[in-house]
């Protein structure tokens, strides 16, 4: 009986090698194909904006509109070009306003960097980008999910450069007691989970998965077909050091900015997703949290839309925007 057993684990261990030599061996063919037809793909593509120097590297502002008010988008994490993210929106903001999209440094035309990603750099970052491109301020701030956080952080330190925030789904900055969120922010799964993506982006198997994902962004949702194609082109090259790097920080900015106190002269509507509210873990406590930590100068709406309303719900978006700063006049 012992001989059959040795004989079973021996044939176990044959195919085991064997399905792991297929995957190493189509891992190294993915990535030596990726690199040779693929690695210089978004060199054709040219910047839909300018390109403004911020601290001796390229970053990249865009704007449209001829507006007296300056509405700057800030995108979240994980926008690969938020030039192209933001187009249907811009377009419909700038009808009555100059709107202005910032690349952060790691997504779209803008450079990577090794400068830390902490709040102080990013509003930083944000000023010197707006500066260089003749931006005056003061802005109406307009985030998305984790730039709501830098968006805070901004207020707090130059609150006179900021007339308002309209934050789209931002991240609540408030102390979380949440599985979800604990499993989100933990440093080992985040050290895996960039490195899966790293491997995935690296052999060219998010391609494939990106293909198979629906995407809102889409020629009925205002969307050019260039927006669209230059999106899912970015999207193959998405993750790196930066990336990363913003990743890991983000709790401890959102712990930064926690131990702030948020000025009462700065108005903020909240623009809440129905998935925010309903779907996450405690969502509708982390809500009111966060809007008692902003204080009585805030309001809210809820939008009935996923995280990225601001690709689906353009007109629920300039609407509220619209009678919110009518209001504050």
């Amino acid at each position: 009986m012992s001989k059959i057993k040795k004989k079973k684990g021996k044939k176990i261990l044959v195919v085991f090698a064997w399905i792991l030599g297929i995957i190493v061996g189509l891992n190294i063919i993915g990535f030596a194909i990726n690199k040779i037809f693929f690695s210089n793909e978004l060199e054709a593509i040219s910047p839909y904006g300018e390109m403004v120097e911020v601290n001796n590297q390229n970053m990249h502002v865009y704007s449209m509109g001829q507006g007296e008010k300056t509405i700057v988008l800030l995108p979240g994490t994980g926008a690969p070009l938020p030039s192209a993210d933001f187009g249907p929106l811009m377009r419909e903001l700038s009808k009555e306003y100059k709107v202005v999209t910032v690349e952060y440094f790691g997504v779209g035309f803008s450079d990577e960097t090794d400068t830390p990603r902490t709040n102080e750099n990013y509003m930083e970052e944000i000023r010197t980008a707006l500066s260089q491109a003749d931006m005056k301020p003061p802005y109406v701030l307009m985030p998305h999910s984790v730039s709501g956080v830098y968006s805070e952080y901004y207020a707090s330190k130059y609150p006179d450069e900021v007339s308002a925030i309209i934050m789209l789904d931002t991240s609540p900055t408030v102390k979380i007691e949440s599985k979800l969120y604990s499993f989100v922010y933990d440093p080992q799964i985040i050290k895996i989970l960039n490195g899966s993506l790293m491997l995935m982006q690296e052999t060219g198997l998010s391609r494939i998965i990106n293909g198979l994902v629906p995407s809102t962004q889409t020629v009925e949702n205002g969307y050019t077909e260039k927006e669209i194609r230059d999106h899912q082109l970015f999207s193959y090259h998405l993750f790196n050091k930066t990336i990363n790097n913003q990743i890991r920080s983000s709790d401890d900015n959102i712990n930064e900015v926690i131990s702030t106190v948020f000025p009462s002269e700065v108005p903020v509507l909240k623009l809440i997703s129905s998935y925010a509210q309903k779907e996450v873990e405690n969502g509708e406590e982390l809500q009111k949290d966060h809007l008692n930590r902003l204080g009585a100068n805030v309001e809210f709406q809820m939008i009935d839309g996923s995280h990225t309303f601001y690709q689906t719900n353009v007109k629920d978006i300039t609407d509220a925007t619209k009678n919110f700063l009518e209001r504050i006049e």
